[in-house]
């Protein structure tokens, strides 16, 4: 059955991603057309689809401290008791998660969000004093490129609240989480999207910023962000073998960036003289790989990720693994990180 269904979907000419790398080092399943498929890769009658294992960040909606009690309620209520319409505007609704909503721990909340878990049965670890007490007025939501998660699922949570509720909020494309902080704590955008370890860098002034950042709090933990090392290299099965090879890190001085140096720490390899690194965006990583400039690229968000679904759509893809001996050690050394499976058919 499972030759049958890989001959017919070879005749549609249908992508399918698959990972590698890991204990699965046997010839990975690739995506994009089929008839530009490597010959050295996979099996004539198709080969499986598999699990890839990884680690993730989560993706964290935070606002500046002003804006009113009332308002961040609105949100996070409106988006909350409406979970299975959003899931059907975009898939990452439904792994909204009460509880994992409330589960940041590095960061105080914003009382309109303590307001509403409480209402709920769950306790935040801590509420921000003296936030939620601006005036309202139209907000504005810091995302990320055009290309990313964060643009597409907040463009949809914005426009549900702003159709479903009595605020008005805008999403805007950003250069992600440590932009968003900046915008926001500058007053130019009043929600913002961020990873966990980028929001716990600012408020305690580590790595990306030199000082803490004040101003800010938690609305909501919404998803995890998978770290998706892809390549369109057969070849790269493990993180080990990106040595000496031209990888993309993310932006200097980004979220991904950091994520990077700890999965090629974990491995032995310095970002600087183990690698060739190239500093780009999702979209420019994505279009890099596809003209052959990098062998891989280092992309940090929820799965699937627009950036790789295009990428597919020109030959094959394919997310390499991490082996459970660096997962642990890795999570061991940076422990805001979880080990998390992308499940094969994600993409």
């Amino acid at each position: 059955m499972k030759k049958l269904l890989s001959l017919l979907m070879a005749l549609a000419l249908m992508a399918t991603l698959t990972a590698c790398g890991g204990d699965d080092s046997s010839a990975p399943t690739e995506t994009g057309d089929d008839s530009s498929a490597p010959t050295e890769t996979g099996d004539s009658s198709g080969a499986e689809a598999v699990d890839t294992d990884t680690v993730a960040v989560g993706a964290v909606v935070i606002a500046r401290d002003d804006v009113p009690e009332d308002d961040v309620y609105t949100f996070v209520s409106t988006i909350f008791e409406n979970t299975d319409t959003i899931t059907e505007q975009h898939a990452k609704g439904g792994e909204l998660d009460l509880n994992f909503a409330a589960s940041m721990t590095s960061v105080p909340y914003h009382p309109g969000a303590a307001k509403y878990f409480s209402e709920k049965g769950i306790e935040v670890a801590a509420v921000k004093e003296g936030a939620g007490s601006g005036e309202s007025k139209a907000l504005t939501f810091g995302t990320g490129g055009e290309s990313g998660t964060y643009y597409a699922f907040g463009g949809v949570l914005s426009s549900y609240v702003t159709n479903n509720s009595d605020l008005s909020v805008t999403a805007v494309t950003s250069g992600g989480s440590k932009a968003n902080i900046e915008d926001l704590t500058a007053g130019d955008t009043q929600f913002g999207f961020v990873q966990s370890d980028v929001m716990s860098y600012a408020y305690n002034g580590e790595r990306l910023f030199d000082a803490p950042v004040e101003g800010f709090s938690v609305v909501a933990a919404l998803y995890m962000e998978q770290v998706q090392l892809v390549t369109t290299n057969p070849d790269i099965k493990s993180v080990a073998d990106l040595a000496g090879k031209t990888v993309s890190v993310g932006d200097r001085g980004s979220g991904v960036f950091f994520n990077a140096v700890d999965v090629l720490g974990a491995y032995d390899i310095d970002v600087e003289s183990g690698i060739s690194p190239v500093y780009q965006d999702f979209g420019d990583s994505a279009e890099s790989l596809k003209d052959k400039k990098i062998d891989a690229a280092f992309i940090v968000a929820g799965a699937p990720t627009t950036a790789i679904v295009d990428l597919a759509t020109s030959g094959p893809v394919y997310l390499v693994s991490l082996d459970d001996e660096h997962t642990n050690a890795l999570l061991e050394s940076s422990p805001y990180y979880s080990a998390y499976t992308i499940p094969a058919g994600t993409y």
